[in-house]
Parts: structure tokens; sequence; C-alpha cells
């Protein structure tokens, strides 16, 4: 039987800090909680999760059957879950004071650039990172945001404030698509124009790449062929090396972007999908994952019927699905969502369907699985630890680790 989250009378007199003498960073780590959901198989009660000096879980087991090493350092809580996911934000490159300075999310001088990567703007001290951080969420799918044809590279990354090489997940993970009018909008007056003239321009594109494949492959020493970053990431493309994250809201742009792949053969990820519950038999015939919008998104705009169930029926209709923060046009320019799941639970999704929508779920679909989403021997030491349900709105997050190395501290 499936242990129930605990509810608030649970938290009362919970002390999660550690409870052994600090130790030394890159110390051995013993995460205790009355329920540790694994997100790899049915919850805990009473487990325990042993994270190694290498920073990857050695042992996920019931507390009776594990004696804690001398010198791990313990920490306890009343739920563990994986470090969560946001599995597509724009933070890092958007920032929290909403000024030109800290506004990267977006270049504007053309609707189609392929050639910018999100690694190379990516702030890992912007304070938005460490905000979701305090937050349980320890990896974040970033990069260029909605509203050009191509607006650029995204990247997968730990939220630490100081990068190590080894919390890059994925430094090109996929490259960022737009259909809809949102285009026309932010590129006028050298706007794509109405929604057929945007899908020619990216067939048009498309159709160059397969040209360039063909010289360079044919090109010799007397007569190379220069090369065009451009082309470059966009051939990966097309060659699946990584696939198209598409944001589309309406059913007939997700309809357009699903006639593009048919044609092109990339790998689609649908980004957004407000009406996706339109179009389920489609995404599902096509193998198509959805990141899907946040739950709480304003009705309004392209936004008109998206609805707080459309997670749910994604799930219910067999289309992977995840959760994302987004991108946020006002201060504090980012969702949390972990509130963005606890909603999607009480709509119809339920409490492990919708952590998994933050977790595990979210891993599979960013390709970054075998590393992180699920408390598994082997895996990253990534955990979040709670002083209650973390979908009730009084629980707090009171330690976060970080490939075992404890980053966050105190009930906040």
């Amino acid at each position: 039987m499936t242990p129930a989250m605990p509810g608030p009378a649970a938290r009362a007199g919970l002390g999660l800090a550690a409870l052994l003498a600090a130790a030394p960073a890159g110390a051995q780590v013993a995460v205790r909680g009355e329920t540790v959901y694994t997100m790899a198989g049915a919850p805990i009660r009473n487990g325990v999760v042993l994270v190694g000096r290498d920073g990857k879980i050695e042992r996920v087991a019931p507390a009776a059957s594990v004696s804690t090493p001398k010198g791990y350092r313990v920490l306890n809580a009343k739920v563990v879950t994986p470090g969560l996911i946001d599995a597509h934000t724009v933070v890092g490159l958007a920032g929290a004071l909403n000024a030109p300075f800290d506004q990267d999310q977006l270049e504007k001088s053309n609707p189609i650039q392929p050639d910018l990567r999100a690694v190379d703007a990516y702030n890992s001290r912007e304070l938005l990172v460490g905000w979701l951080r305090h937050y349980g969420i320890t990896t974040i799918h970033t990069g260029h945001g909605p509203g050009a044809l191509v607006s650029g590279q995204t990247m997968i990354v730990k939220t630490r404030d100081v990068l190590a090489p080894r919390d890059v997940l994925v430094s090109t993970a996929m490259l960022a698509l737009t259909l809809g009018p949102d285009v026309s909008k932010t590129f006028a007056p050298k706007s794509p124009g109405s929604r057929t003239k945007g899908v020619a321009m990216l067939r048009e594109e498309f159709v160059k790449a397969q040209d360039y494949v063909r010289k360079r492959s044919a090109a010799t020493a007397d007569k190379p062929v220069p090369r065009d970053l451009d082309l470059d990431i966009t051939a990966d493309l097309l060659a699946g090396r990584i696939p198209a994250l598409v944001t589309a809201e309406t059913a007939r742009d997700i309809e357009a972007a699903l006639r593009l792949q048919r044609e092109f053969g990339f790998k689609l990820v649908l980004d957004g999908g407000a009406e996706s519950y339109l179009v389920l038999d489609q995404l599902k015939a096509a193998g198509v994952p959805v990141i899907v919008h946040p739950t709480m998104v304003r009705n309004a705009g392209l936004m008109r019927n998206a609805t707080l169930e459309t997670v749910t029926k994604l799930r219910a209709a067999g289309v992977p699905v995840a959760l994302q923060s987004g991108y946020e046009a006002y201060v504090p320019k980012t969702r949390v969502v972990l509130f963005e799941a606890a909603l999607a639970a009480s709509w119809g999704l339920g409490r492990e369907p919708a952590l998994a929508s933050i977790t595990i779920d979210a891993a599979r679909i960013l390709g970054v699985e075998r590393r992180v989403g699920s408390l598994e021997p082997g895996k990253d030491g990534d955990l979040a630890l709670f002083d209650g349900d973390p979908f009730e709105y009084v629980t707090h997050v009171c330690a976060v680790v970080m490939d075992g190395d404890v980053v966050e501290e105190g009930c906040r």
C-alpha cells in the first residue's frame, strides 16, 4: 500500500538540520525520511538514502536494513524526494531585475538564429537560480525562450551558484522554435507575417541545411565549403542529434509542428501546448512528449483555452508529460514548478504523477534520466527535504542536497 504524504499536523516539532557535527565539504551524507519518494518504485516508509564522497547515491533502503557508516553526516526530514527538475525555463538568461542587462533570453535582431548558445549567456549567480534552488529545484532546462522562429539553443544545468563542469549536464540540449502570431509581434518590421509565412521560412531553413550537408559531404581540399554555424546546428537537428523544442499553443500551430516533423524527420518536443488536449491522438501517434505550460498560466491571448487539467488529460492519453515554469514577462520573472505541480495534483493528476512530472518524467523527456530524476544507486545525490507534504502550501523545503553537498539549509 502506498503511504500517504503527511498532513500539516505531522510537521510539528520537526528538526530537519543535520544532527551530527558539521562535516567537511564532499563528506558522505545519510538522508533519513519518514517517507522517501524514490520515483523508481513504491515510496519507502522510514527510509534512508546514502550518498558517497563521489556525490553518487550508494544505497536507498528502509532504515532498519541500513547501518549508517561512521563519519556520515545525517539529515532528517518528514518527506524526501529527488531533487526537482524544471523542464523548461529561461532562468539564468532572464534575470530578476527585469532590466535590459539581465534579459538575454531572446535576441531580437533576426527571427532565425540557431547558432545562439545558451551556455554563453547563462549566469549561475543570478538571483532566480538561487530562488529556485531554495524550493528544491536542482536541475533546470533553460536557454533561449519563445518568441522567435528559431531563438537559439537550450542547456540542462544544475542550480549551483558556482558551476563545475559536471554541473552542465547537456551544453546543447535542444533547439528552441516558436510557431504562432507571437513571432510576428516580436520581429516587426522584420516580421515573418502570417502563420504560413513563418512555417515557410522554417521549411526553407531546413532545406538549406539539407543542401549544406550534401555540399560539405562532397567538398574537397580544392573546393571547400565554408562552415555556417546556423546551418551546422540545424543539420544536427535534422540528423536527430538534438530535438526541436517547439513552442506552440493552439491546435493549428501544434498540427503545423507535427507536419514539419513528418516532413523532415527531426525529434520533436512540444512546449506549452495550451490546446494539446484537442490533438491527443496525433501527439500519441507521433510519439511526441509535451512540456506543458504552467498549470496556473493566465488564460489570455494564445492561452485563452488553457485548462488546469491539460497535463492530466495528456498523461491519461499516454502522452509523456512534464511541467515547467516557462517564461514570465513580469517580476519576479519565474514561477516555481513545485507549486504548479501541486495544483495539477489537485486537478486530477494525483500526487505521485504530479511529483513524477517534476522529477523522473521530466528527466526522461530531457534525456538525463541516467543522472537525475530518481533516487537510485549510481545516480547523482540530489535530494529535496521537506517538513511535510511537498504539495501543501504551508510545507517548507528545509534542506537541499546536490551531488552530496548540502547546498541549502533552514526551513523556508
